[in-house]
């Protein structure tokens, strides 16, 4: 797949989460992941491989982020890689307190698909 491919790819992905839609991303998940699709983040190291990992994280982070917009500041691509830097905004449930996240991600595409993710998450805003 070309590098213009995989960062519409991840572009998908992005949308069909600003617009919280499960059947979107479910059929995303299978489409843009390996089933052996592996999560690099500190902040989720117990994340299950796979199509079926991204499913349940994905639907934990809309049950616990309802309004949870990703907005992608930046993307760029070589070979195999997409990288992107984003602003991801929610309202925390536990505090009612609005978050703002800085995520930075690199996304390694196997043909057309992403194997591997490496992101780390910290608060704040560009």
């Amino acid at each position: 797949m070309s590098t213009e491919k995989n960062k519409a790819a991840i572009l998908r992905w992005i949308d069909a989460m600003n617009k919280k839609d499960l059947n979107e991303l479910d059929k995303l998940a299978d489409e843009i992941f390996t089933a052996d699709f592996i999560e690099h983040d500190p902040g989720t190291p117990d994340m299950e491989r796979g199509q079926a990992g991204i499913k349940k994280w994905v639907r934990q982070v809309l049950k616990d982020s309802p309004d949870i917009h990703v907005t992608l500041e930046d993307q760029m691509a070589d070979g195999d890689k997409v990288a992107g830097r984003a602003t991801v905004k929610f309202t925390d449930a536990a505090t009612g307190k609005p978050v703002n996240l800085l995520i930075l991600s690199i996304d390694r595409f196997v043909g057309d698909k992403i194997a591997e993710e490496w992101e780390l998450v910290v608060p704040g805003q560009w």
